[in-house]
């Protein structure tokens, strides 16, 4: 099964869409997104081990380029080498319908609120809106981008608001206590673009060193 270069990806034969050659070798992707990576710096991708990490703010980071998925992320870390109380780290993203839309077949959650407009209107809402487990998985988004490898312990969440279809979030993650064990407790929130906070937490997280 050919893999994509730029995301590591797997393709299915059935699902391959472009192709490029580079040194007498073919290359397949997953999208056009990754394909315009590819050919932006061939030989990184090529040749370099884990060449789909990547580094921001001298950090190297658990997240693919993955070139369907989008969202912007940002970190406030002092010491990648070493975290601390105060680091922090924020995934910005725009929830679309065809978010929600596979959120729903991938998960089978196919509740009326969030697919059907005319059900969805005689609700307490008026209108569909989007699932609260797919928001809190911005969370996720947001973990992966601490310098390391982030495995959830355990997560503890309040939805204070519902979100919109088509509403812009920021997740934002913060370090409160360091634990023993390379375990941290951190502060978990997501706000929409008005700065109102759509969900409150903390998560226990376990951050272990990238792989060689």
């Amino acid at each position: 099964m050919p893999v994509d270069p730029v995301c590591g990806m797997e393709i299915p034969p059935d699902a391959v869409e472009p192709t490029t050659e580079y040194e007498g070798e073919s290359f397949y992707f997953c999208s056009t997104d990754c394909l315009e990576l590819f050919e932006g710096a061939p030989k990184k991708y090529v040749e370099t081990p884990h060449p789909h990490l990547v580094e921001a703010s001298g950090a190297i980071l658990p997240r693919l380029p993955y070139g369907r998925a989008k969202g912007e992320f940002d970190i406030d870390i002092e010491d990648p080498t070493s975290l601390q109380e105060g680091d922090s780290v924020s995934f910005s993203k725009v929830i679309t319908d065809d978010d929600v839309r596979k959120f729903a077949e991938a998960t089978s959650d196919t509740n009326a609120l969030h697919l059907n407009d005319a059900f969805a209107e005689k609700t307490r809402f008026g209108h569909r809106i989007v699932h609260g487990t797919l928001v809190s998985g911005l969370i996720s988004a947001a973990l992966a981008c601490f310098p390391g490898l982030t495995i959830y312990i355990s997560q503890n969440l309040e939805f204070r608001r519902p979100v919109d279809i088509g509403e812009s979030l920021t997740a934002q993650c913060k370090i409160v206590d360091e634990l023993e064990g390379d375990r941290y407790r951190l502060t978990t929130r997501i706000e929409n673009d008005a700065g109102e906070i759509v969900l409150d937490g903390t998560a226990t997280v376990l951050i272990d060193p990238l792989p060689e």
